[in-house]
């Protein structure tokens, strides 16, 4: 039984560290750009991709520091994700943030995970997030391009005209359900 309890982060408003700068440690700055542009993240590693270097690049509020994992990196973050290839580092940097009650994710290791990074489906406002409570990050990730490829480009035209809507409607909150359901009926 999956009990995660889902939410969408401001991460644009947090500090976040990633430890980790091989190919896992791309793989979630990427992630975590895709879907905030604009969040200021530290990574950290003694070595880091060139591919890094180029996406950082990209984003000015992103800093790379070329060292080893000490647990001052943890000062003032708020998340943190952790992707090395050395199980030790790994489990060091979730003791740490444990101590510090920092929220973690530990790539490709649930047990030590306060939450784990979704799939994500995004058609411009809309965004949906697919958990597989860490046993197939493989199938979320083909159960979101199932998703892309089925939801029309037009979604957004339908949100903003929703939004219209929900801005002239008048009444008490449940008059305003009663008509957005009745408007969103088309959509089953």
């Amino acid at each position: 039984m999956n009990t995660l309890f889902p939410i969408f982060v401001k991460l644009d408003q947090l500090q976040t560290l990633i430890v980790g700068g091989g190919y896992v440690g791309l793989e979630k700055l990427t992630a975590v750009l895709a879907n905030s542009p604009a969040a200021p993240v530290t990574l950290v590693a003694p070595e880091i991709r060139a591919e890094i270097y180029e996406l950082a690049g990209h984003h000015p509020a992103v800093t790379l520091v070329v060292d080893s994992y000490q647990p001052d990196f943890l000062n003032d973050k708020d998340i943190v994700i952790v992707g090395t290839n050395d199980k030790a580092v790994n489990r060091q940097v979730q003791a740490d943030c444990k101590a510090r009650k920092i929220l973690v994710n530990v790539a490709d290791t649930p047990p030590l995970c306060d939450f784990y990074l979704s799939s994500v489906v995004k058609k411009g406002d809309l965004k949906i997030a697919i958990s597989t409570n860490g046993k197939s990050p493989t199938f979320a990730k083909r159960f979101r391009e199932v998703l892309e490829e089925m939801l029309p480009d037009s979604l957004q035209e339908t949100l903003d005209n929703l939004t219209a809507i929900r801005k002239q409607l008048t009444g008490d909150f449940q008059a305003k359900m009663d008509r957005l359901n009745e408007i969103t009926k088309v959509l089953k």
